[in-house]
């Protein structure tokens, strides 16, 4: 049987893509506008591609710095890399997209189409801090554009992928637009569901809405998805084996310090190999310091987070302490993490790590760990594109269970 096929569209950083490739799709195309983001999706198809032809080691070459990306990128062949397309989806850009997707296709058969728009014109935090509510964004619109992939390309199925926020934004006014959209070039929509990704595998508090459509007029309901019993702990089994780090540590390339757990061998999360990467944290100051040990204290001791006006005045710099009042949190240890977002690249207050012996925000590798990518995943572009990248992602454990739904149905219609 051939591979299931796909586009990814608004991809990032490739975490939805991860789920369906280790499910057995195949890959057509990645639309990305980062291009920080595509490279790495190229690193990732690289490393895919070379784990396929049991050359791994050339990639842990990479990891370890003995060869250039560069290097990397050019073992793999060309159609691969050049799969990923570095543009904007837009009016402007649509017809020349389609035409390098065409270049790629040995047919006109493409399965499937994943992918969800930019979340800030739907997310409740972006239309709070937008004073015209988001209404005037031209992101509120790209599933049009979506659309249009579904038209040239006629997959049996489509997955869109998207925040809690879209279920409300303009008084809904956008989901039934979207909704009757798709249905009325050919496709029949299950009931908009949200998955909870902590139902997974995933150590993290994260509700998505996820909305599948089947070409054709049947009727069909969104497919049931194996769920996992997740009673891990962040500490104790998702960082257990990471090396200490102080503030503005960079650990590029790290050995573990325990052995794999069960946890970390059953999401395989770590590989096989005996080192780690990225497991870097940024500088903070003296003040920063001293308000998370406050923080850590008080959630350790009472399970409790503090508000900004419950600090010492000497502590405070902002004069508004009526709004935003939870501006520092600690990961829950014992538990599973908050949801992880983007503004995590621009601070890392919101992201403490939770013991009084390491004061600090998380690293990029732990972040990484609580949106479920494996160890070998590497995000190009530095510390705060690496933040921003896994917290825009979807985490690949839920893609996981997603992707299997899938490929279920394809297989049996």
């Amino acid at each position: 049987m051939s591979k299931l096929k796909y586009i990814d569209l608004f991809a990032g950083a490739g975490g939805l893509s991860e789920g369906f490739i280790r499910e057995g799709f195949h890959p057509v195309a990645h639309v990305e506008m980062s291009k920080e983001a595509c490279n790495t999706l190229k690193t990732r198809l690289a490393f895919h591609y070379l784990s396929q032809n049991k050359k791994q080691k050339t990639y842990f070459s990479y990891l370890q710095n003995e060869i250039s990306r560069e290097e990397l990128w050019k073992i793999v062949p060309g159609k691969i890399i050049d799969s990923v397309i570095n543009d904007e989806i837009s009016g402007r850009t649509i017809e020349n997209i389609f035409g390098l997707i065409d270049e790629k296709l040995d047919s006109n058969k493409v399965d499937l189409i994943i992918g969800g728009p930019p979340c800030q014109a739907y997310s409740l935090v972006g239309r709070s801090r937008d004073p015209n509510r988001m209404e005037g964004d031209k992101r509120n619109f790209l599933f049009r554009y979506y659309a249009k992939f579904l038209i040239r390309y006629k997959p049996k199925y489509f997955v869109f992928e998207n925040v809690l926020g879209l279920l409300t934004a303009g008084n809904k006014k956008y989901l039934h637009e979207m909704i009757l959209l798709f249905e009325s070039i050919g496709y029949s929509v299950a009931e908009p569901t949200v998955l909870n990704a902590e139902e997974y595998g995933v150590l993290q508090k994260r509700r998505r809405v996820i909305i599948i459509g089947h070409r054709g007029k049947r009727k069909f309901d969104f497919p049931k998805l194996n769920k996992v019993d997740n009673n891990w702990q962040v500490k104790k089994d998702l960082f257990f084996d990471l090396p200490k780090l102080k503030p503005g540590e960079e650990l590029s390339v790290t050995k573990y310090t325990k052995p794999i757990n069960d946890y970390l061998k059953q999401t395989e999360t770590r590989n096989g190999v005996d080192f780690v990467t990225q497991h870097i944290t940024r500088q903070h100051n003296e003040r920063d310091l001293e308000i998370y040990s406050i923080a850590i204290d008080k959630w350790l001791h009472e399970k409790k987070r503090f508000k900004y006006d419950e600090l010492p005045k000497r502590l405070q710099t902002h004069s508004n302490i009526k709004a935003f009042l939870d501006r520092y949190k600690v990961v829950d240890p014992t538990g599973h993490s908050h949801t992880v977002v983007a503004h995590i690249a621009k601070d890392g207050h919101y992201y403490i790590y939770p013991d009084p012996k390491q004061v600090r925000s998380i690293s990029v590798r732990e972040a990484a760990r609580i949106q479920s990518f494996p160890d070998d995943y590497f995000f190009e572009g530095g510390r705060t594109e690496a933040f921003k990248q896994i917290g825009n992602a979807v985490p690949p454990l839920m893609a996981l269970r997603i992707a299997a739904s899938l490929k279920y149905l394809l297989q049996s219609d």
